[in-house]
């Protein structure tokens, strides 16, 4: 920095020369002790303790000691002998007091029409520190000095007037009060000095000193929240003339320095900045002393710190290959450099500056100014002594010179909505869950048992939290049989009503049920009871609040740059930019993270569908075909596969399922095996077959009488059975939005419609393919499901007289689970051709389809489903030659379900009469609106 040029006029108001830190040596101190403020008048007398003093000052060499030197040579030399014997007496003062005594320096060069302010010179108590204020630049030249005559005395307390000007006006044996200063007043007096400080002082050849001073252009965008690099300026610096230390504290009263033991205040210059220089060759280990109106704060100073992130981190970023990126960006507590605090970090690319506020600086991000890493478009800042618990966001000030204030997009915990604040979060929680980590990556999960309940937290139980959920959910669920729960969203979402589809918090558990470590505790109650655990996961859209992703810094940012590709015209929400490689690893990385810090189980990826076309929900002229003239998005494929191979890598033993509802190509394909379109499979471990579901429910709702010429629409699923790995979803969104429930889909009366709801389940649960049903429908809920009050558990209510009509098909699913996880011939080869067999799938007339399900020995479990309300006797169907007798494992029409108990309690046996197309045959009765299993006997 260019040093200023020194004033001939007086100094401005309040840049009183306050003292700084340094060693004095002995010569040193018998001089300050000697010396006092001396009128023109007695000058003669004087002069020769004066020249002694200077001869001692000289021998310390420095700058004052020189200028006292100087004037002592035009004075008598006859005083030597009085001036010998005070200086022994200076030395065993020093010696028992043991001060340091220590000069500032100024803004501007000693002036000799600046007046001398005047301080008081008092002996320091034994132990006892002295305080130096430092002034705001760095001594003029010796030489000039003296040539300006300014006074050498120097300050043993903390002085206001000018280093080099001040004029001590007592002598060691009367004690005159100080005069009071423009500036404030400096903090009580410490003492000893900096460790090795003889070795930091700076030696002559340094003398030329710089301003500390913040210069007028980094003044200015500091206080508009543009600068880029903030600790180039603040915080500690070498300079011209020793070490500049400059603080950016608004609304400070004072700032001060504390080195060791020693205190040096900085100079105020206005708008919250503060600055000082001392006379050191290295910068020392430093905090700040910060006194507010009414409270006074001593702190790290947190443009000290080099960056907490480091090359390989922003090449990751930049790269789009960080798979641990909630670790780089974001508010994470750690101790950094031995010191502990919060480390800061965002990606910006187009802001022109960002600051943090909070609850820690009253949500004023003035004072602290994040720096730009480079190229990378992240910012960083380490705040000393912020932790846990406290709220902040970004300031961002836009490229047009606007400012907004976001909310953290890898934020790990927010505040409960519809409050949108980020809250600084680590975890503590020990996991119990080590046994179903080990096993869950045994069997793929194509090829095991794997029937889920999908659940939607906040509306199950309403009003329980996480940590309440979870002492009865896993019961719950373990009693009804299912492998899995499946959550509907859990991440941060502003607007309830969206039921979590329209994520604001991506790395962030919903508040509204807890802390992200209450959502562990339920994790965690639920595989320690056997249940895996799946969430649906949303990275096809996000909402377009204004503190959220938006045009997060001005411009689009995680959102396409078109338009016409940035909005999703069916929620209007707003669409990844799935082509970008920083957004591409913000989504792919929170992937892993669900898994990883959470051992999510599995990823059920809402709207594949609306991500892969270019057309989706488009008319003609509102999108622009991909490279090849094709309307594939082909970003988000790459998008797609690339979060699908890192995953599937990363955590053995998870699912990735795909929310697709079109013909696409491959969606559980490996990512390196290419199809008949040319495309890499997109790597998905399931898909759900929303084909069946509409097909299937379209047919059950029809009057049994129609059914016949529908048929085709329970049949047809097998033509495409395996060309996926399918999960069959009643979910949902299929019993909301004047939809109706389950069970008020089905015609008839109230018998007829339960029984066709029972029929349908063992149906479903025995078709190749998983199995998931939505809440509420396990026990025929007669309303839609809403989540402002969620499932109608009062028709368990044992004083309900319906009750036994919803406990009986409750039940039934608990006996399907039961009997499906028992049965390997139903989940073994679900995604195998070699699995099924029909027996019947053209009894249309008859409303009766049956088919066999195998396992890899060739067991066989028989599936028998009559459609009509009326009950078929003697019903031949053919079968195995090899099965000496069949028993009914499950029958719907049970009267324990609620049915009109046709069953067979007694085994079947085959008869050797050929009938559909094999050699033996056996004869039923089969119930009206019924399922009926039979497994070998």
């Amino acid at each position: 920095m260019t040093p200023r040029p020194e004033s001939s006029g007086s100094r401005p108001k309040g840049t009183a020369g306050e003292k700084i830190p340094e060693q004095p040596t002995a010569a040193q101190q018998k001089s300050a002790a000697k010396k006092t403020a001396v009128p023109k008048q007695a000058a003669a007398k004087k002069a020769a303790p004066a020249k002694a003093t200077a001869k001692k000052a000289a021998a310390g060499k420095t700058t004052v000691g020189k200028t006292v030197a100087k004037k002592a040579a035009t004075k008598k030399a006859s005083a030597e002998k009085p001036a010998a014997a005070a200086k022994k007496t200076a030395v065993k003062k020093t010696a028992a007091k043991k001060a340091t005594t220590v000069k500032a320096t100024t803004v501007k060069a000693t002036a000799a029409k600046s007046a001398a302010a005047k301080t008081t010179a008092k002996k320091a108590p034994a132990k006892k520190a002295t305080t130096a204020k430092a002034a705001t630049a760095a001594e003029a030249p010796v030489k000039k000095a003296a040539a300006k005559k300014a006074a050498p005395a120097k300050t043993t307390t903390a002085g206001k007037g000018p280093a080099g000007k001040s004029v001590a006006k007592k002598s060691a044996a009367k004690k005159a009060p100080a005069r009071k200063s423009p500036a404030r007043k400096a903090p009580a007096a410490q003492a000893p000095a900096l460790e090795a400080a003889s070795a930091q002082v700076v030696p002559p050849e340094m003398e030329v000193a710089a301003s500390p001073a913040v210069d007028a252009a980094d003044r200015e965008r500091l206080l508009g929240g543009t600068h880029h690099d903030p600790h180039s300026v603040l915080g500690a610096h070498p300079v011209p003339g020793g070490i500049a230390f400059r603080a950016f504290r608004p609304y400070a009263l004072s700032v001060a320095v504390v080195a060791g033991e020693v205190r040096a205040e900085l100079h105020d210059d206005g708008e919250g900045f503060f600055s000082g220089l001392l006379p050191l060759r290295e910068v020392p280990a430093y905090r700040l002393v910060v006194e507010y109106e009414g409270t006074v704060l001593e702190t790290e100073d947190a443009y000290r710190f080099l960056p907490t992130l480091g090359d390989l981190d922003l090449h990751l970023i930049g790269e789009g290959r960080h798979e641990e990126l909630w670790t780089a960006l974001g508010a994470h507590p750690m101790t950094h450099e031995g010191v502990t605090g919060t480390r800061f970090a965002v990606w910006a690319p187009n802001a022109r500056g960002v600051r943090v506020a909070g609850t820690f600086n009253f949500w004023d991000g003035t004072g602290h100014v994040m720096r730009s890493l480079g190229s990378s478009g992240v910012w960083e800042l380490f705040l000393p002594d912020v932790g846990e618990g406290e709220l902040y966001k970004f300031e961002i000030t836009r490229p047009d010179g606007s400012r907004t204030l976001r909310a953290d997009p890898l934020a790990r915990r927010t505040e409960v909505p519809p409050a949108t604040s980020s809250v600084i979060t680590s975890s503590a929680y020990e996991w119990g869950d080590a046994e179903w980590l080990a096993r869950r990556a045994e069997a793929p999960a194509h090829e095991a048992p794997f029937s889920v309940y999908e659940v939607h937290l906040a509306s199950w139980r309403p009003g329980l939290t996480y940590r309440q959920l979870a002492e009865q959910l896993p019961g719950y669920v373990k009693n009804l049989g299912f492998t899995h729960v499946e959550l509907m969203p859990v991440a941060e979402h502003p607007f309830g009503g969206s039921w979590g589809y329209q994520v604001t918090g991506f790395y962030a558990p919903t508040a509204r049920l807890g802390t992200p470590d209450d959502f562990r505790y339920l994790v965690d109650k639920l595989h320690q009871a056997g249940i895996g655990v799946l969430m649906d996961w949303v990275p096809a859209h996000f909402p377009r609040d204004a503190w959220a992703l938006a045009e997060f810094d001005g411009r689009p940012l995680y959102e396409h740059e078109d338009p016409l590709r940035a909005a999703h015209p069916d929620w209007g929400t707003l669409e990844f930019d799935f082509g970008r490689n920083e957004v591409r690893n913000f989504l792919v990385a929170n992937a892993v993270y669900w898994c990883e810090e959470f051992h999510i189980d599995g990823l059920r990826v809402d709207a594949v569908a609306s991500m892969l076309y270019l057309d989706y929900s488009r008319e003609p002229g509102q999108w622009t075909p991909n490279e090849h003239g094709g309307r594939e998005n082909l970003d988000a494929v790459a998008f797609l596969q690339e979060m699908n191979a890192t995953v599937y890598r990363r955590v053995p033993g998870v699912v990735t399922i795909a929310e697709e509802s079109t013909a696409w190509d491959g969606v559980t394909r490996a990512t390196h095996h290419k199809g008949p379109s040319g495309f890499g499979g997109l790597g998905f471990g399931l898909k759900w077959n929303m084909g069946w579901m509409h097909d299937s429910l379209q047919y059950m709702s029809h009057e049994p009488v129609h059914r016949k010429y529908h048929h085709g629409e329970m049949t047809f699923s097998m033509v495409y059975a395996y060309s996926e790995n399918y999960v069959l979803p009643i979910s949902h969104d299929e019993v909301v939005h004047g939809k109706r429930s389950l069970v008020s889909k089905m015609p008839g009366d109230w018998w007829q419609q339960r029984a066709g709801v029972r029929a349908y389940l063992g149906f479903m649960w025995a078709h190749p393919g998983k199995q998931l049903l939505f809440m509420g429908q396990e026990f025929a809920q007669g309303a839609e499901w809403s989540e402002a009050h969620g499932p109608d558990w009062w028709l368990l209510d044992p004083g309900y007289g319906a009750e036994p009509d919803h406990r009986g098909v409750r039940d039934l699913v608990r006996d399907l689970n039961t009997v499906y996880r028992e049965t390997p011939a139903l989940w073994r080869l679900d995604t195998d051709p070699a699995g099924f067999e029909w027996i019947v799938g053209d009894a249309a007339d008859d409303n009766v389809l049956a088919f066999l399900r195998l396992d890899p020995e060739g067991v066989p479990l028989l599936a028998v489903s009559n459609f009509a309300p009326v009950t078929r006797q003697d019903y031949r169907l053919g079968v195995p030659e090899d099965v000496p007798a069949w028993h009914e494992a499950v029958n719907t029409d049970a009267a324990r379900y609620g049915g009109s108990d046709v069953t067979h309690p007694d085994p079947v046996k085959p008869e050797p009469l050929a009938w559909h197309g094999r050699p033996a045959s056996i004869r039923l009765t089969l119930p009206p609106l019924a399922t009926v299993w039979l497994r070998p006997a």
